[in-house]
């Protein structure tokens, strides 16, 4: 069989249902920071353009970039877009209805920085589970110094009240902007991410202790959600890397993720995001199955892989041997915005550049910033 022959008939392309939502395919554009919004976190129309060439490019899926929640401690860097005020909610709307002229599914992610907020972005005090300075260091292309963390004040139930509270407004936001669903930003080392991780986490009341406690502000939050969401899609993004910690894994290996999987399994999907570029050997745990397989299995709910994605055979290969339902794509994403349409006729994807990652400056679009660099 030729390679184009073989590409055509990508199990990728295939639809798939993500809880009530209907998909075209089975390819989703990974939630990717790009610091374009306008300075006080509205929505531009470079974004709009931004999301539209991923919708044209044929995916089925487009999750957003991390939205911040509130106004008082959840931004997470400058340049990000918020879903927060009636202005947010109005700017989020041109590009909704880019994505759905389309034919695209989209969905807000909602996140709250916690202890890891940019070059304090939002001019306040940090906040986390526990008054313990996060690994590693600020990152320069998002507002970072490029030094250490600074120590965040230990949240008060107070302070845990009001990040429920401010998921839960930016989803009833999200649901009149227009979009889709929302997912809940559990990974990569923000807010939720640091209650569930044991070294960041020491807290004696109900959030801290065994893995049980430390996801149960995730699971209220998803309860919270979905309330106030109406008919909106819930989702929940989860990992055990984080953007500051790349070799973490959760401790208790298995047995954690089954805990976790369960407690959040009222949500419509799960989000497993950063297993490498060799996602089945990467992702596996000593029982031989791999983190989605286990999701899949204990929560009962359709599941998104993220991880090297781009590479077709191994695409196919999550897919057709029970891994995910759904593949999120972040840098095959960026170098092929019609990714989608190649696949099914057959034409080569292009190389990913790592220029790509970096930031869009002065509010440019993908695609003005291709035509620019001849890409």
């Amino acid at each position: 069989m030729t390679t184009a022959a073989r590409q055509s008939t990508h199990p990728a392309l295939e639809p798939v249902e993500l809880g009530a939502l209907r998909l075209r395919n089975r390819l989703a554009v990974a939630p990717m920071t790009r610091v374009s919004a306008a300075a006080d976190g509205t929505p531009t129309a470079a974004m709009a353009e931004y999301y539209r060439e991923y919708a044209t490019g044929g995916f089925g899926l487009i999750i957003t970039e991390g939205v911040y929640t509130d106004a008082t401690h959840s931004q997470g860097y400058f340049g990000q877009p918020g879903l927060v005020t009636a202005a947010h909610v109005a700017g989020w709307r041109p590009v909704v209805e880019a994505a759905h002229e389309a034919g695209a599914v989209i969905i807000a992610q909602l996140m709250h920085a916690g202890a890891i907020s940019q070059g304090n972005a939002g001019g306040f005090e940090t906040i986390g589970p526990s008054a313990v300075p996060p690994r590693g260091q600020m990152m320069a292309d998002y507002g970072g110094a490029g030094g250490a963390w600074s120590a965040p004040r230990e949240m008060t139930a107070r302070d845990i009240d009001e990040v429920v509270a401010g998921f839960a407004a930016a989803a009833a936001n999200a649901r009149a902007a227009g979009f889709d669903g929302v997912e809940i930003h559990g990974a990569n080392g923000y807010l939720l991410d640091q209650f569930l991780t044991d070294y960041t986490n020491l807290r004696t009341d109900e959030y801290g202790g065994a893995v049980a406690d430390r996801i149960r502000l995730t699971a209220r939050v998803l309860d919270a959600v979905r309330a106030a969401g109406g008919d909106l899609a819930v989702g929940v993004r989860l990992s055990q890397t984080k953007v500051n910690d790349f070799g973490y894994r959760w401790p208790g290996g298995e047995a954690d993720a089954r805990v976790v999987f369960a407690a959040l399994s009222a949500a419509d999907y799960l989000h497993v995001a950063s297993e490498g570029k060799d996602f089945i050997e990467t992702s596996r745990f000593a029982s031989g199955d791999t983190i989605t397989q286990l999701a899949r299995a204990v929560s009962g709910r359709p599941v998104i892989a993220n991880g090297g994605m781009h590479v077709l055979e191994q695409a196919a290969a999550v897919l057709t041997g029970g891994h995910a339902d759904v593949l999120t794509l972040g840098r095959g994403a960026l170098a092929n915005p019609d990714l989608p349409q190649r696949v099914r006729s057959g034409v080569a994807l292009a190389d990913f550049d790592y220029e790509m990652l970096h930031p869009l400056a002065n509010l440019e679009s993908a695609a003005a910033w291709r035509a620019r660099s001849g890409r």
